[in-house]
């Protein structure tokens, strides 16, 4: 570990600093997209509203540099949690107000850029502040506190607005209470941030300059990436594999809370916070764990086909949902759990890829150009999903993302890694 001039114990500050880097990104990639819903946009604008908002997360690679190369990594923390509330306090005051729509958007494109901000620096300290043998000690920690923020913000804020919603009858002053919730919660995260966060030597301020020769490294580094053998390939396969799920993603909410006429299954607000923050979450911690498992002992290659199978087959159930739009709230819980499993065991295969192709000398920068991938993969599908489904309604909807699922194969098939990898 980096010599500190102040010692904490890793608990003290892990399980908060991932929470914290977790709520923001809930909030831009799944609130906001079903508040403008509940406030009455339709589903076109919020999908596409909505969709552009992952363009922080693609794009950060690129300035991924400035964060390394000015100031500390505990000061770009500290400024983001600023920024990430402040944001936070920016939607909960304009949501009442005429042109919500405009302003908000605003706030959450400040959310979004100060998310990824946020990430890059988080990532960054908790290697600085620990040597190589706490960083695998506490990388279950990191990611068991990032999915509670998963739970935290699409659960229980979720249900809040919903309770807030039936309480006020008035959807716009329900989410402004919610996200002054977020605010006093990000409040307390940055004060104690700011009194816990340890003062690695590593992290010493640096000149308020940008070095020309690592300006030089990076740009060596991103050609270098673009020149790896299979770039095509891999390409195709972050950008495909998942195509079903990412035209699922924005769709399900939407879908969950529009009225049976409408072709929805008519739930209240609170009621999608448990099925998706809270029943979805633990399914999707749940395959993903398993799919850790099964690879760490047969390896990637052998569970790479029932991996694809996964995530492809349980999209069927929304088909059965549309179909029939039961009304038995239990059925439609079972059923996005299994749905869930299905796409965490899925989604390990993917980036256990992301790992693999990544490997080489600059691994760390060519793993963080992949995941800038994975956002577009998220990105692109969602702009054109919202319209896509109030063309063609729910039902068919569903029945083309299932119809699109042999892209998932073909992505899958193209591939090539070492048989053991993972093992």
């Amino acid at each position: 570990m980096s010599q500190n001039n102040n010692v904490r114990s890793p608990w003290a500050w892990i399980p908060s600093l991932y929470f914290a880097e977790g709520i923001p990104n809930i909030l831009v990639t799944f609130l906001a997209c079903f508040m403008y819903k509940r406030l009455g946009l339709s589903n076109t604008d919020a999908a596409l509203y909505t969709s552009w908002l992952y363009l922080p997360w693609v794009i950060k690679p690129f300035w991924s540099p400035i964060v390394e190369m000015l100031k500390s990594k505990r000061w770009w923390i500290l400024i983001m949690q600023l920024l990430l509330g402040s944001s936070m306090a920016g939607v909960a005051f304009t949501i009442p107000i005429p042109h919500f729509v405009q302003w908000t958007l605003c706030f959450f494109w400040l959310m979004a850029f100060s998310s990824a901000t946020h990430d890059i620096a988080a990532d960054g300290f908790y290697m600085i502040a620990l040597n190589q043998h706490d960083q695998s000690l506490y990388v279950g920690v990191r990611s068991t506190f990032y999915r509670v923020s998963t739970i935290a913000g699409q659960g229980i804020l979720t249900i809040f607005a919903g309770a807030l919603e039936a309480y006020t009858r008035s959807p716009s002053k329900a989410w402004s209470y919610t996200f002054f919730l977020a605010v006093a919660v990000f409040t307390l995260l940055y004060c104690w941030h700011a009194f816990i966060l340890p003062r690695p030597l590593d992290d010493q301020s640096k000149e308020a300059k940008l070095n020309t020769t690592q300006l030089t490294e990076f740009f060596q580094t991103f050609i270098s990436f673009f020149k790896k053998p299979g770039i095509g390939i891999a390409i195709l396969f972050m950008l495909l594999y998942r195509l079903p799920e990412a035209l699922l993603t924005k769709i399900c909410p939407l879908f969950y809370v529009d009225p049976i006429n409408k072709g929805g299954l008519g739930l209240a607000t609170s009621e999608i916070g448990f099925l998706q923050g809270t029943v979805g979450v633990i399914g999707l911690l749940l395959g993903g764990i398993v799919g850790g498992i099964v690879v760490a002992k047969g390896g990637f290659k052998k569970w790479l086909w029932p991996m694809v199978l996964s995530i492809t087959i349980p999209d069927l159930v929304y088909i059965f949902l549309a179909y029939y739009q039961p009304d038995n709230f239990i059925l439609i819980n079972v059923l996005v759990f299994l749905e869930q499993c299905g796409y965490g065991f899925g989604f390990t295969a993917y980036m256990l890829y992301l790992m693999y192709f990544a490997q080489g000398p600059a691994k760390t920068a060519h793993y963080a150009f992949c995941t800038g991938f994975m956002a577009l993969s998220m990105m692109l599908p969602g702009l054109l999903s919202g319209w896509l489904q109030e063309k063609i309604g729910y039902l068919n909807f569903f029945i083309l993302v299932c119809c699109l699922t042999p892209l998932t194969f073909m992505a899958a098939a193209l591939i090539k890694v070492p048989k053991d990898y993972g093992k």
